[in-house]
């Protein structure tokens, strides 16, 4: 039997699928760490903590605070929105930033920086 997303178990039992969303840390170093998740607070203080739930990444660079986060939806389409943002150079991540706002096409993931 072929396994089921959580977003459709979740939809079954008769609640809403949980939405995902993008969001950006700065670490005290100033350097930006990009992803995704369905509680970004919770998320951050994850990262804070330092334990195993956070990201490797964060654990050698102290996160200071959230700078960006945007609502997208099902985890397929926050995962490729995350992995086109990644892929960004650094200006563009601090024109995001920078503008609080982000365009994202729902259909292929693809990301503008909107202005």
């Amino acid at each position: 039997m072929a396994r089921r997303s959580c977003d459709l178990a979740e939809r079954e039992r008769g609640g809403k699928a949980r939405a995902w969303w993008l969001y950006m840390v700065r670490t005290k170093t100033g350097a930006l760490y990009t992803g995704i998740t369905t509680d970004v607070a919770r998320r951050f203080l994850e990262h804070a903590s330092g334990g195993a739930r956070a990201a490797r990444y964060l654990r050698g660079n102290a996160p200071a605070a959230v700078v960006f986060r945007k609502r997208i939806g099902p985890k397929a389409l926050a995962a490729k929105v995350e992995w086109r943002v990644k892929r960004l150079v650094r200006a563009k991540k601090e024109a995001i930033v920078a503008a609080g706002r982000l365009r994202v096409d729902r259909v292929t993931g693809d990301v503008r920086v909107a202005m």
